[in-house]
């Protein structure tokens, strides 16, 4: 039971959080940046079931990611890296291969801040940490 309250409870609650950010951020607020960047480019924007489904493993592997950071660093910390690790190598990823509107920063670097900050919240919380 105590690895279930300590464990896997902060890491799905966690999972949970960075899902719907993900969902909310990209789907009702950004769907069209993507869109239309992609059009631009004569692509179509990924969005069947099985890309939602990634998504949501992404989400699993993130929140995990920040589990294990959160062992080692304070929350402060842990959210400035888990952010780097998780959100700016991505978009470094993303502009290398052309497929990041660089315009969706500007929202996308605090809301980005924010779903780790809350993701990191929650798993101190659970863990029984500070």
């Amino acid at each position: 039971m105590n690895q279930f309250k300590h464990t896997i409870l902060p890491i799905l609650l966690a999972t949970i959080w960075i899902s719907l950010s993900e969902f909310v951020r990209n789907e009702f607020l950004f769907k069209s940046y993507w869109t239309g960047h992609y059009e631009q480019m004569g692509l179509v924007f990924p969005s069947e079931p099985v890309n939602g489904a990634i998504w949501g493993l992404w989400s699993l592997l993130f929140a995990i990611a920040i589990y294990i950071i959160s062992g080692k660093f304070k929350l402060g910390q842990t959210t400035l890296l888990a952010w780097l690790v998780g959100f700016v190598l991505m978009w470094v990823v993303t502009g290398n291969m052309g497929v990041l509107p660089y315009r969706i920063l500007i929202y996308a670097i605090p809301l980005s801040l924010l779903e780790v900050f809350l993701a990191a919240y929650i798993i101190k919380k659970f863990k029984g940490q500070r």
